[in-house]
């Protein structure tokens, strides 16, 4: 009955155009794998004020709201903005698939029993639910957004029927999969989530040794991944991990897909050591089947090396963006762009050991493989991206002139590609601010400051939180160019639009409490006000970063300053002995 309902649902095959962004990526091609390691999350700016500036409002740092999941240069500040790549994660060189219905999956199927009668029904669902997949793909492409829709609800109405009917088989899991991979591709993230938790009632009754089981299952792990149900999608990765190990046993390759899955998760959810063991375990794998030069274990050796570096284990890292270059040289030879990559790669090994000449180098070498070879166009945003990671190593190194230079050549080439006044260019036009600010030269930072600030008023409503970023960077030029009463309404309005898009209690809105606490604090205000602000700013601190953390202890310094200048006694003993175990843990947790 399944059958012929699927194949009466589709379109003509002429509009078959259009993929879809695929959340399960498949590993086929290198280009991709050399490019998924240096996506970037998206960052939050804060303001960081140490206690011998408390009148002096410094630069922006740029952080992740998760620590587990910022994984680049973690050993050092970052004071340059990123664009948002996040989504590429997400996205393959060949759209949206189903990596695991391939060939070599269906011979994994045959395994399971020759004599199955499900065989041949099941290699016909399968070209149904692609077809249907294709269908979804094209109408993506082509703009047809409402179509996609509406041939998605109507399979749903045809499951829905089926299921209320009786019918709860592999055929009804396998359609109820490809649909929540449909909407997921569309963005609708709540029809996901229903259609989850039917197809989740339904495997749970289906046995283990049914075909296409544990595919529904690592499919579903990855969406409750992407959906951040970090629990259900471990539990459903851990049984299909179990379906395939018992199918073909603990070294086979078929289970690098739910280990891969297992082990983003476990990142997100704040576990690296169970992550370094199933990233591990993956190349151990990899290299018993494939040997330990195959291409295949550069998505494992790269995550393992991202995570080495978030946990300051940077030797290990180096060995990986090591073997990681070995392998692209070996395959490819040395002019080739992946080598480019892996040299910068490399190079975040290099930083986080403290080897900032040669990080410098290796960047440099590799950015220039990456123009020699012409692998990705001048405006890539992985090769922007890694310009900035150059131009910021070049800052940290002293090298203040050359970073700079490199900052005005990405600009240069984004107005080049894209125009002067398009929203891309606020980030280029921040960074410059940014290095033009730590040079001194306030005067010219401020110009492109206001220019950023134009053009993302443009773009964006005036209550969007996006514009805050240049209104504060403004606020901070503006206070070292003694304009305190401009600098004093921009913070001000930066904290009321933070305040309503985050919530009076979040983490970006201490960020622009301390911001404004720096300015009015010359403006000569109430010391009373300013303690109220520094508590808040603690209170969030506190709640979001940690009782110990860096920026807690900032602030701390801060509360204690203003506490003992306004003879507060009774609460300043408690703090500063709370300040003064803060240190002795500091102290005992130094290198020596």
């Amino acid at each position: 009955m399944a059958s012929s309902l699927f194949r009466a649902l589709f379109p003509p095959s002429s509009l078959r155009k259009r993929m879809i962004p695929n959340p399960y990526p498949s590993s086929s091609s290198a280009k991709h794998l050399a490019h998924q390691v240096f996506v970037q999350m998206p960052v939050v700016l804060r303001l960081s004020f140490p206690f011998h500036e408390l009148r002096k409002p410094t630069a922006f740092n740029s952080v992740s709201h998760n620590n587990n999941l910022h994984l680049r240069l973690l050993s050092l500040p970052s004071c340059f903005l990123r664009k948002d790549l996040w989504h590429l994660r997400c996205v393959t060189q060949d759209g949206f698939s189903l990596p695991d219905w391939g060939p070599d999956n269906s011979k994994r199927a045959k395994l399971q029993d020759d004599s199955n009668n499900y065989t041949n029904g099941v290699d016909d669902i399968k070209k149904q639910l692609e077809e249907l997949f294709d269908n979804v793909k094209t109408m993506i492409k082509m703009g047809n957004k409402g179509d996609a829709l509406d041939l998605l609800q109507a399979n749903c109405e045809v499951v829905k029927e089926q299921l209320k009917a009786g019918f709860k088989g592999i055929e009804q899991a396998a359609l109820l999969d490809v649909l929540a991979l449909g909407y997921m591709g569309i963005g609708e993230f709540k029809i996901v989530e229903r259609l989850l938790q039917l197809l989740n009632e339904l495997v749970s009754s289906l046995d283990d040794g049914l075909p296409l089981v544990d595919t529904i299952l690592i499919h579903m792990g990855s969406m409750y991944t992407s959906l951040r149900m970090f629990d259900n999608a471990l539990l459903v990765y851990e049984r299909g991990l179990k379906i395939i190990e018992k199918e073909c046993g603990n070294k086979s390759p078929f289970l690098i897909t739910p280990l891969m899955g297992m082990a983003k998760t476990s990142i997100l959810i704040g576990r690296p050591s169970k992550a370094i063991t199933i990233y591990q375990r993956s190349v151990d794998i990899l290299e018993l089947v494939r040997g330990t030069d195959s291409e295949e274990l550069v998505i494992p050796l790269f995550s393992l090396g991202n995570i080495f570096i978030s946990e300051r284990r940077a030797a290990d890292a180096e060995s990986c963006f090591n073997r990681i270059l070995n392998i692209f040289e070996t395959t490819y030879g040395e002019n080739d762009g992946r080598v480019g990559v892996a040299l910068c790669s490399l190079a975040h090994a290099k930083c986080a050991k403290g080897n900032l000449d040669e990080a410098i180098c290796l960047y440099k070498k590799g950015l220039q493989v990456i123009k020699d070879t012409n692998y990705v166009d001048l405006d890539d945003d992985i090769l922007e991206n890694l310009r900035i990671d150059l131009a910021e190593l070049l800052h940290l190194s002293g090298r203040e002139r050359e970073g700079c230079q490199l900052l005005e050549e990405c600009l240069l080439i984004s107005e080049s590609y894209k125009g002067s006044n398009h929203p891309d260019s606020v980030t280029h036009l921040l960074n410059l601010a940014t290095s033009y600010s730590r040079s001194k030269n306030f005067v010219e930072a401020e110009r492109l400051l206001r220019m950023s600030l134009h053009i993302i008023s443009q773009t964006v409503g005036p209550e969007d939180n996006s514009i805050t970023i240049p209104m504060l960077h403004l606020a901070v030029v503006l206070y070292h160019l003694k304009q305190d009463e401009e600098a004093e309404t921009l913070a001000l309005e930066a904290v009321r639009i933070r305040e309503t898009t985050f919530g009076k209690e979040s983490l970006p809105v201490g960020e622009a409490l301390d911001c404004l606490v720096s300015i009015q604090t010359r403006l000569g205000k109430d010391d009373g006000d300013m303690l109220r602000k520094l508590k808040r700013v603690l209170s969030i601190q506190e709640k979001e970063l940690g009782f110990q953390s860096e920026e807690t202890m900032t602030t701390l310094k801060k509360v204690v300053f203003y506490l003992n200048k306004m003879g507060k006694k009774d609460e300043l003993f408690p703090l500063q002995r709370r300040l003064r175990l803060l240190k002795t843990k500091i102290m005992q947790k130094a290198p020596v």
